[in-house]
């Protein structure tokens, strides 16, 4: 069982492990992929009870096996990414392809530990087949399925459940191809093998691109937001007549803390960037001083202007779907 097991996981953690070291910017923190693996192992957990019932209820007909369950399992996978758009852990094509895959990686590892110890002991060829197939299939294409959701929601500039349905139709439509074996198993693993990590390869220099260009230009554009606060002069640009506006709307006491949050805000996301271009030219860059105080600070402030001031807020704070991806990034600086 032991050995079994070993083909059926080992593969894809190596997987996982180099597209980590092919991260340059060091987006994803080994504990946030270690907690998505465990996501994606509970979706799997979930998964199996599920198909227990199912094939009580239909017997092993190939409307559960081939078209049910499938759909029921990515559905599972894609849950865990979900959840991660939700939260804001997610801001590039790189991590969006890490944690994705991550999250494939946990549901494989438990299905083949199940199926090592359940079942009866079969040929080494079969945990090939599932180590370097099936469990790389699983998060090959939950990957896909995350990188997509993001490519969407870049192009979009904002987020959306509806965003993520291409993917999954992608995902659960590779799932159902490569559980049909029209070809051999082993020629399917070569398959998985061979176009996985050349397509992920692909995804990294397209999203090292992205990210060097969304740096420079965003960073310049934080820069005179921080400059129109601080001097006061806000001038005749777009964003200065909005922040006139907002300095006449609003109460002297509410309108200081909504230009205090806006300039630390603002600074917390730049922080976020200069660490990036940091570790861009191979420089490791920790949280520096006075980090905390400053969260805390923007937290105090998010309280004190209430909902209706940062509604006010959002068409400055929301120029961008990853400011809030930026601000998880510096909170979980080491």
């Amino acid at each position: 069982m032991g050995v079994s097991f070993a083909l059926g996981a080992v593969p894809v953690l190596v997987f996982l492990a180099m597209l980590r070291v092919m991260d340059g910017y060091r987006l994803v923190h080994l504990r946030r992929v270690l907690l998505v693996i465990t996501g994606g192992g509970c979706a799997a957990a979930l998964c199996l009870l599920v198909s227990r019932q199912l094939w009580l209820l239909t017997g092993f007909s190939p409307l559960s096996s081939h078209w049910l369950l499938p759909l029921i399992e990515e559905l599972a996978k894609a849950t865990v990414v979900l959840l991660l758009f939700r939260f804001h852990r997610i801001g590039f094509l790189v991590d969006a392809a890490i944690l994705g895959f991550a999250a494939g990686a946990g549901f494989a590892i438990v299905e083949n530990l199940y199926y090592a110890t359940v079942l009866a002991p079969m040929p080494v060829g079969v945990w090939l087949v599932r180590g370097f197939g099936t469990a790389i299939m699983h998060g090959g294409v939950t990957a896909i399925f995350a990188v997509l959701a993001q490519l969407l929601t870049e192009r979009n500039r904002r987020k959306g459940l509806h965003l993520s349905l291409p993917g999954l139709v992608v995902a659960l439509c590779l799932h159902w191809l490569f559980n049909r074996f029209y070809l051999a198993p082993l020629v399917h693993t070569l398959l998985v093998v061979i176009t996985l990590p050349a397509l992920l390869t692909w995804i990294f220099l397209r999203s090292a691109r992205a990210m060097h260009q969304w740096l420079q230009e965003d960073f310049d554009g934080d820069l005179e937001l921080i400059h129109l606060i601080q001097s006061g002069e806000f001038g005749r640009s777009r964003r200065g007549k909005f922040l006139r506006d907002l300095r006449c709307r609003f109460d002297g006491p509410i309108t200081a803390d909504m230009l205090c949050y806006l300039r630390l805000y603002t600074e917390l996301t730049m922080r976020a960037k200069g660490v990036l271009m940091m570790r861009e030219y191979g420089f490791a860059v920790g949280a520096g001083d006075g980090l905390d105080g400053r969260l805390q600070e923007l937290r105090y402030l998010e309280r004190s202007i209430g909902r209706v001031g940062l509604l006010a807020l959002r068409p400055l704070l929301g120029r961008d779907w990853r400011d809030r991806w930026q601000l998880q990034l510096v909170s979980n600086l080491d």
